[in-house]
């Protein structure tokens, strides 16, 4: 697990139902498995399952060597590619993940994003302290509102289908890009199936919810974003490398589109950066995802995982290798 995090993941309940689930030390975090410390390396030994977490090292053939016994991984978070390697499927080694469990709080972050800017609100609320007087908000705010509005969702991922579904109760119609889904599938979703284009120049707001491959690096350039109406929003919970940035920019300095980039490339701006200054522009620091008492959703997801294993169970949120090809 990376540095501090099994300490917000795990609260008194929590270590009461691990020790319950296995024998464990939870106080004993491995941050380094290539050259473990003494402890490290007389746990990795006798170890089935691992628990896992953002920053976890990888898990080479000769970190396998060193815990004979290992027959899976749990991970208490979104993507396990970053750890979990080939040599893992050949050894045959069963890995979990919490990538459905961390898609809800991507979802309701993007929600309530949409919301916000159909609304106009960061636009209504940077007038509003410039004027500090009387003004016809029904007439600069003609254009704002949220009914009969049209989203546009990049991607049906774990977070796009959560897109979805919370868009429902408010009404706006859908429009769907996603090179794998049917227009089957699309019909049972209640979206409208588009090309990029299509879906880029028929939206009021654009949420990007496709994972960073080599195929989709700038899958938004400045053909897509010069698509965009005028006044529309761009929402990117996914990943910094999906917008070509040296396109968006000069999109956000005319003001001719607004953006809420909870992501970028770099994953941290310079400095300098345009991005944290422009007021068309919301900059959030990657907190889309789990955070807070958030994680400790992700910790009952993992031993409720764990709980199946010791029961001889298969996991609810099984990752297989042949879906890592187009997954985050």
């Amino acid at each position: 697990m990376g540095p501090g995090i099994a300490g917000r993941l795990l609260d008194p309940r929590h270590h009461t139902r691990l020790a319950a689930l296995a024998r464990t030390d939870s106080r004993l975090v491995a941050h380094e498995l290539a050259a473990p410390p003494p402890a490290v390396a007389a746990a990795l030994a006798e170890a089935e399952v691992l628990l896992t977490c953002w920053g976890a090292p990888p898990l080479t053939a000769r970190v396998l060597d060193a815990a004979p016994r290992l027959r899976a991984v749990i991970h208490a978070a979104g993507s396990v590619k970053h750890h979990v390697t080939d040599a893992c499927w050949e050894r045959g080694i069963a890995v979990s993940s919490a990538a459905a469990v961390n898609a809800l709080p991507v979802a309701e972050y993007t929600l309530a994003m949409i919301l916000l800017a159909n609304k106009r609100v960061l636009h209504a609320a940077r007038r509003y302290r410039a004027l500090r007087a009387p003004h016809d908000w029904q007439v600069e705010l003609a254009d704002a509102g949220n009914y009969r509005r049209t989203v546009g969702v990049i991607g049906a991922s774990r977070i796009g289908r959560r897109v979805i579904e919370l868009l429902r109760p408010f009404g706006p119609a859908v429009l769907l890009h996603d090179p794998y889904v049917t227009a089957a599938e699309a019909a049972r979703l209640g979206v409208r199936p588009v090309s990029l284009g299509a879906l880029c120049a028929g939206s009021d707001v654009v949420t990007v919810h496709a994972p960073q491959l080599p195929a989709t690096r700038h899958l938004l350039g400045a053909r897509e974003l010069a698509l965009m109406p005028d006044g529309a929003t761009l929402i990117n919970t996914a990943r910094g490398s999906l917008v070509d940035e040296s396109a968006l920019l000069p999109e956000l300095v005319s003001g001719r589109i607004d953006a809420v980039l909870d992501v970028t490339d770099p994953e941290l701006p310079p400095a300098d950066s345009p991005l944290y200054e422009l007021p068309n522009v919301l900059l959030t620091p990657h907190v889309a995802g789990s955070l807070g008492t958030e994680l400790h959703r992700l910790t009952d997801h993992a031993l409720d995982e764990l709980d199946r294993y010791a029961r001889g169970l298969p996991f609810t949120d099984p990752v297989r290798p042949e879906d890592l090809g187009r997954s985050a």
